[in-house]
């Protein structure tokens, strides 16, 4: 099966995080037929200087330059302009894909036509892979998905591979900056397309104090209300779900830091 990857980087991405995912992509059991890199607003020559070298070891690697940063939604759907196949497979720019992934992931698809979207569970790690602080697991079944979906994000996004012509027909991702995922599953249930997530762990996520950081705080939580409004609106969950969602995520995001940490890593892992 000929298959796309789809990353996109910025100025804030350590050079070493990103040679790590490139290397990740190309020492799988099965190769992708071309890495799609975006690079989304001016980079730091180190940046630069790493994404050349890996140019020069990887051939597959076309880089698609954007001149002011725009976030990631946009910045992928200028990256799904390029990829030449109809099976993209997604990626961060600081995380690690596990050596099968997309083996098991296009074996799956070429067994279940059916399936548009498919993803599996990550081991968030702290610094080095080997250091796992726990594996988000997600559900398995498309109607497992639907359910769970109603309240939390039902794909880990990085670990995502779908067919370009569902993301395409539906619009692409939407400027949501930290919830674009979230809304396009979402609407491409609403759509009437088949998702499945693989009980295995297929990447490494990294994390950092950061990432529970950009999770908090009033801005956050009024753009979480504004989401869950318009999950409520667009028909996917009823009035009484969003207002408990809405509840939930407020305590959360206005939690200390160190607190919602412990929550996440804790209480909504397993």
């Amino acid at each position: 099966m000929n298959f796309s990857v789809l990353i996109s980087v910025y100025y804030k991405e350590k050079p070493e995080y990103l040679k790590d995912a490139i290397n990740s992509i190309f020492n799988q059991t099965l190769r992708p037929n071309e890495v799609i890199l975006v690079e989304d607003g001016k980079l730091t020559d180190e940046l630069y200087n790493t994404i050349k070298k890996l140019q020069e070891k990887y051939n597959e690697i076309k880089t698609v330059c954007l001149k002011e940063n725009q976030g990631l939604g946009p910045a992928l759907n200028e990256g799904l302009k390029y990829c030449s196949y109809d099976i993209v497979a997604r990626m961060d720019s600081d995380d690690i894909s596990m050596p099968d992934r997309f083996k098991i992931q296009t074996d799956f698809l070429e067994k279940h036509p059916d399936i548009d979207i498919i993803s599996g569970w990550i081991d968030e790690f702290y610094g080095y892979k080997e250091n796992i602080i726990s594996i988000r697991k997600t559900p398995e079944t498309h109607n497992e998905i639907v359910k769970f979906g109603k309240s939390r994000n039902p794909i880990n996004h990085p670990a995502a591979m779908f067919k370009k012509n569902v993301i395409c027909n539906i619009g692409g991702y939407k400027a949501i900056p930290l919830l674009e995922d979230y809304d396009l599953w979402v609407r491409a249930i609403l759509n009437g397309s088949h998702l499945y997530n693989i009980q295995q762990s297929l990447l490494w996520f990294r994390l950092s104090d950061n990432a529970f950081l950009r999770r908090g705080g009033i801005d956050y939580a009024k753009n979480e209300i504004t989401f869950q409004y318009h999950l409520h609106k667009i028909g996917y969950i009823g009035i009484i779900n969003m207002c408990s969602n809405i509840s939930i995520r407020l305590i959360i995001r206005l939690l200390p830091n160190m607190i919602r940490k412990y929550i996440y890593v804790f209480r909504l892992r397993k």
